[in-house]
């Protein structure tokens, strides 16, 4: 079979909820893809930054393989050997005092919002059922019901209502319009440290801080969404260390099984997720042993192999080479590590058109929020491969 054969058959079958490039990726390897038709592509997605240690690393690979000789599941009804010591790891790692461990991004960002009403109604004392969170404009946390009851995507809500209540919105990156949002039933602030899917989005220098000092004068959880910003894409551990601050709450997922597995969680203090009893939440499939023996390794690959540095020093150049291809397609380069948006001009005819033509040079990037190409290769890549990347990608942004 080619690729017009498994393409069509996914078009036939499968529900048309994505719409992917037309490539069909059967091998992986570091930062580089293969398709069932021999040829090969720099993989600048990173499949949304959950591979930020390659793909298939070989510690990962064998951590996995060791692990499901084993067990791989025995739900929470039982401890396992594994869970243990990623709580440990974790903690020790990031300096949390507890984690909730669950499977995918939203589940965590799910779990995040559970615990904030909780703490809200137990801890801070708002009347029952009167819990507000507050979110930002061009927010992206998942695809649940509740978290698209808070997007302010159009398309993302259309014929899924009714809607999860308890949400306001305010303009990312406006310190101000969080302060005057924020009222006595207000339990947490949800933001992005970097909003990935909103097109990165950088925020003004200083935002987070002060947004941070708001939540702590006001006694309200500053919760960060690092899931897709976190684990050394940005060329920090974490975004939010930009800024030297420590949010009450931090969400993780994606990299932390370095693509391997869905593994996620919650990070917090004590006062936070000690709000839950047993039967309050929970998942079959969370804290299982083989997502903790994954996480475990992922883990040990990013301090180990220095990948946050790696990030740091590789994004600057990546950026930097990229503002000097003097293309009259495009408004703006930004990001921070190796999470790199390149904004076009409306009149530029969309991305698409653009990764569509990354990809007949062998390069995968996508498209998001219409006018933004996403760059944002597995950590592991080497200056000699991004420069081999800027050769076409520059071919491609000065095309007409």
């Amino acid at each position: 079979m080619n690729t017009k054969d498994y393409i069509a058959l996914e078009e036939q079958y499968g529900a048309h909820n994505y719409n992917p490039l037309d490539v069909v990726i059967e091998k992986a390897e570091g930062v580089w893809v293969y398709d069932v038709d021999g040829k090969k592509y720099l993989d600048c997605l990173a499949a949304y930054s959950a591979v930020n240690q390659g793909h298939c690393h070989p510690r990962i690979v064998k951590a996995l393989q060791n692990q499901a000789e084993k067990v791989t599941l025995t739900s929470r009804a039982f401890r396992n050997n594994q869970l243990p010591l990623l709580y440990k790891e974790l903690a020790e790692l990031t300096g949390y005092e507890m984690i909730l461990p669950m499977n995918s991004g939203a589940e965590a960002v799910e779990t995040a919002l559970k615990a904030a009403r909780k703490w809200g109604y137990k801890v801070k004392g708002v009347p029952e059922n009167k819990a507000e969170i507050i979110t930002c404009r061009n927010n992206f946390a998942g695809r649940t019901i509740t978290i698209i009851s808070f997007s302010t995507e159009e398309q993302y809500k259309d014929g899924f209502g009714p809607f999860t209540p308890g949400f306001k919105t305010v303009d990312y990156g406006d310190a101000k319009a969080l302060e005057e949002a924020i009222t006595e039933n207000t339990v947490a602030f949800l933001v992005e440290p970097i909003q990935g899917e909103g097109g990165v989005i950088v925020p003004p220098e200083g935002y987070l801080k002060e947004v941070y000092e708001i939540c702590k004068k006001n006694n309200v959880l500053f919760i960060a969404d690092e899931i897709q910003s976190g684990l050394g894409r940005s060329g920090k551990l974490f975004a939010f260390e930009y800024e030297g601050i420590k949010p009450d709450a931090v969400t993780i997922g994606k990299a932390l099984s370095g693509g391997l597995y869905p593994v996620s969680a919650v990070l917090a203090s004590k006062e936070v997720l000690g709000v839950f009893n047993p039967g309050d939440h929970g998942s079959t499939f969370g804290g299982n042993p083989l997502a903790a023996a994954v996480a475990r390794e992922a883990l040990k690959v990013l301090v180990e192999e220095k990948l946050p540095d790696r990030a740091y020093e590789l994004g600057k150049y990546f950026r930097e080479k990229l503002r000097e291809i003097p293309s009259k397609h495009v408004k703006e380069v930004r990001g921070k590590g190796l999470f790199i948006g390149v904004e076009l001009l409306p009149e530029a005819g969309g991305a698409r058109r653009f990764c569509e033509a990354l990809m007949e040079k062998g390069i995968l990037a996508k498209e998001t929020h219409e006018n933004v190409i996403r760059f944002a290769p597995p950590l592991v890549i080497k200056k000699e491969e991004i420069d081999w990347a800027l050769e076409r990608i520059r071919e491609v942004l000065l095309m007409d």
